[in-house]
């Protein structure tokens, strides 16, 4: 019997299988599908020659995680590539901010834009600078993170600790009025906060931002060379060098509880597999709840509030083969691994307002990623690898583009959508149609078929909004990885912190485990004495 069972394979499931064996225990990973990785993967979607990242792509999060830097993934053949440029953002005004490594080349491109950005832009940064270590400790450990939190208190005066807590809140809209004199730069940090599911003025998303603007910053945008699934595979050949047994194909049904403990889980097959430490779920929420523990082991509070859980915005995402790079008229976007595309902040919160009424949108916000200059063996010489994804209501009431595109994803719905997204590139890339040799769709329902943590095309494992983070997270009262099940640990990004390859989720359900365990042995041998 193995000392931990971990259900998923995903990036979360991957960190906290190596923590428990770096700590001695014996660990099966148990995953649904045929290939470990969850949402990091990569394949030859199209035609051969030219390698496709099928859900996740770029991480800066991984970069900058403590958790995925310990495992020094280096020694066991991951590479991490970065573009010339890490970010543009082309307008059909003809701006195109742009982010770089070099704060002084990122400081130029928005000064460029408008008189007083650069400097702008180093300021935000320099408050980034001060306060990163704190921040992101207190971002990625288990809630309330009180020594990270003590290091981001110590690094502001006293003076600052409500401008810095009032700043944490601003929308896109209104941090960039009090930041920058123009739109453009603006538009470059709100794109980043679009990565999650807040509109321009939403409070939180100036944050989200700002974050994820800085990261990129610090340390770029990187892709795995080959591929998105060489970072998977780098954790698997950790693994399995000490010892863990990872099996594919074997979905689990049921987590077995026995007198309030989880003590083993049922396979599809009928199999029980015993852990007898613990159970570490890489799941959704809903799914770990409802599912396989079952409302009968939990108080009806907790299953009313796991029935409220608020998921993300649907995706839809097109895979490309071109015959050459994307022919961008802005030439910063040319150099860039990720592009983003939508003219305005105000077209952002159109295409946002029309999300939230559930329409799709005419005009539709899109975050492209092109191969060739961050990574060439992905691709023939010449040739390019392009991806670009975009968000559409989990539920659809019409369709704000006229062209009837409904719930049901057809094959019509699906080519409708997207000819938008490619028509929304060759505004600002004409020419751009002609290079494509052909592409791939995933729509919500094909990206839930392929990944069924992918709820209905749901990227960020539940909403980053302010109603569902820390103590919310992901249920009010819970934001750590303990269950109200002894032994049982949730460890997917429906977790604290919640979504992005950053191993936290993962992380910290291992480390509540090892704990979770520590302390039934005292228990255990205090027991006696009484």
């Amino acid at each position: 019997m193995p000392d931990a069972v971990v259900i998923g394979s995903g990036p979360n499931g991957l960190v906290a299988a190596n923590l428990l064996v770096d700590h001695g225990w014996s660990v099966v990973v148990l995953e649904a599908v045929d290939e470990p990785g969850g949402a990091v993967k990569s394949k030859e979607l199209v035609e051969p020659g030219f390698v496709n990242d099928e859900f996740s792509a770029f991480y800066p999060l991984a970069a900058a995680s403590k958790v995925i830097g310990g495992l020094h993934l280096e020694d066991h053949g991951l590479r991490w590539r970065r573009a010339p440029l890490v970010l543009a953002h082309p307008s059909s005004d003809g701006s195109c901010p742009y982010l770089s490594t070099d704060i002084e080349e990122t400081a130029g491109a928005l000064e460029a834009c408008a008189p007083g950005d650069g400097e702008a832009w180093r300021t935000l940064y320099q408050r980034y600078e001060r306060v990163r270590e704190g921040l992101l400790g207190a971002l990625l450990t288990p809630f309330p993170a009180i020594p990270a939190l003590a290091r981001l208190v110590g690094a502001l005066r006293p003076s600052e600790l409500l401008r810095f807590a009032r700043f944490g809140v601003l929308s896109m809209r209104r941090l960039g009025e009090e930041s920058f004199s123009g739109e453009a730069s603006t538009r470059l940090l709100a794109g980043n906060g679009l990565h999650a599911d807040f509109s321009p003025d939403h409070s939180l998303g100036g944050f989200f931002a700002w974050l994820l603007t800085s990261l990129g910053q610090d340390v770029g945008y990187p892709v795995p060379e080959g591929g998105a699934g060489n970072l998977a595979r780098a954790m698997v050949r950790r693994l399995e060098s000490r010892g863990a047994e990872i099996r594919c194909s074997t979905p689990v049904t049921r987590v077995v509880i026995r007198d309030g403990r989880a003590v083993a889980v049922v396979t599809a097959d009928g199999t029980e597999i015993g852990a007898s430490r613990a159970v570490v779920a890489d799941v959704p929420a809903p799914a770990l709840f409802l599912d396989l523990v079952g409302a009968e082991h939990l108080s009806p509070a907790l299953v009313a509030d796991v029935r409220r859980f608020d998921w993300d915005w649907a995706t839809v995402k097109v895979d490309w083969t071109l015959d050459a790079p994307i022919p961008w008229e802005a030439e910063p976007a040319r150099r860039a691994g990720t592009v983003h595309v939508i003219d305005s902040l105000d077209r952002m919160t159109i295409a946002t307002a029309q999300l939230a009424a559930k329409r799709v949108p005419d005009r539709p916000f899109l975050i492209v990623g092109q191969q060739s200059m961050t990574d060439p063996t992905r691709q023939p010489a010449g040739k390019e690898t392009a991806w670009a994804y975009t968000h559409v209501p989990r539920h659809i009431v019409e369709d704000a583009g006229g062209q009837g595109i409904g719930d049901a994803w057809s094959e019509r719905d699906t080519e409708l959508m997207a000819d938008r997204m490619e028509a929304e590139i060759e505004r600002l890339a004409p020419g751009f149609r002609g290079l494509v040799r052909g592409r791939h769709v995933f729509t919500p329902v094909s990206l839930e078929q392929a990944n069924p943590s992918l709820v209905r095309g749901a990227i960020n494992g539940g909403t980053a909004q302010l109603h569902q983070q820390l103590v919310f997270r992901p249920v009010p009262g819970l934001a750590r990885a303990e269950t109200p099940i002894r032994g049982l640990y949730l460890g997917s990004s429906s977790a604290h912190p919640g979504g992005g390859v950053h191993g936290a989720c993962g992380s910290n359900a291992a480390r509540a485990a090892i704990l979770g365990d520590r302390t039934a042995s005292i228990v255990a041998r205090l027991r006696p004495l009484r």
